[in-house]
C-alpha cells in the first residue's frame, strides 16, 4: 500500500523495507529539532501496526476521515489547539531534508498564518499553520501537479498570509532514488537507513527507466 509507484518496479519486500527506512529517518530528523514534539498523525487502521513497529518513540494518533486530505486536515485540529502551538506537518518521504528548512518554518510561522513547502512536481513536502482550518485542504488535488496551486488558491480564498519554504523533493519514483542514492553516498549520516537500504539496493534502482519503470 505504500509507494506504489516504486512497487511496479521493485520487489514489495524491498518496497516496505525502504519506506520504513523512510520513516525512521524522518522521525529522527523531526526529533533533532531543539524545543519540538513529534508525533505521527496516520490512519486509524494503522495506528496499532506503528506502535508495534516504533514503540514509544513517538506519539501516534489516529487521523479522522480517509486520505491525506484528511489527515491533514486532522493533524491541525488536533494539535493547534490554541496560537501559541505552531505545527508543522511533513511527509515521510523527504528524511534527508535540511534540518534548517525546518527550523525556518517554525521561524515563518511567527509572522504568517501559513508556511509550504513546494516540491519541484508541483505538490509540497511541508505545511504549516497554528490555527486549524477546516476547508484547507478540500479539492486540493493532493498527489497531482496541481496539488501546490490548489492550496495557494484555497488561502488566498481564506485570506491567510503565506510564506514559500525553499523547494525540494520527496521520493516518489525511480529518478528520485536514483538522485537520493547519490546525495547519500557522499553524506550517509542525513538518512542512515534508506543509505542502507540503497547500498543493497542501489544498483537495482540504477538500471530501472525513470519513464517506465521497467529494466
Amino acid at each position: 500500500m505504500v509507494k506504489t509507484r516504486l512497487s511496479q518496479s521493485l520487489p514489495s519486500p524491498a518496497v516496505t523495507a525502504l519506506y520504513r527506512c523512510l520513516l525512521e529517518d524522518t522521525i529522527t530528523l523531526a526529533k533533532s529539532l531543539s524545543g519540538v514534539e513529534v508525533a505521527i498523525m496516520c490512519p486509524a487502521s494503522d495506528t496499532e501496526e506503528l506502535e508495534h513497529l516504533l514503540g514509544n518513540a513517538v506519539e501516534i494518533v489516529a487521523q479522522k476521515g480517509e486520505g491525506l486530505a484528511a489527515g491533514l486536515t486532522s493533524v491541525f485540529a488536533y494539535f493547534a489547539t490554541s496560537a501559541q502551538h505552531h505545527v508543522i506537518a511533513f511527509n515521510s518521504d523527504s528524511p534527508h531534508l535540511p534540518v534548517t528548512f525546518l527550523e525556518s518554518a517554525f521561524r515563518d510561522l511567527a509572522v504568517r498564518d501559513l508556511i509550504i513547502g513546494p516540491t519541484y512536481d508541483g505538490g509540497y513536502y511541508l505545511v504549516g499553520a497554528k490555527a486549524a482550518h477546516a476547508t484547507l485542504f478540500e479539492n486540493n488535488g493532493l498527489g497531482t501537479t496541481s496539488a501546490l496551486e490548489r492550496l495557494l488558491a484555497r488561502a488566498r480564498l481564506l485570506e491567510l498570509t503565506t510564506s514559500l519554504a525553499e523547494p525540494f523533493y520527496d521520493i516518489d519514483v525511480a529518478d528520485d532514488l536514483i538522485k537520493l542514492a547519490g546525495e547519500l553516498q557522499l553524506a550517509p549520516s542525513r538518512a542512515p537507513r534508506t543509505a542502507a537500504w540503497l547500498a543493497e539496493w542501489g544498483p537495482t534502482v540504477a538500471t530501472l527507466s525513470p519513464r517506465t519503470g521497467e529494466k
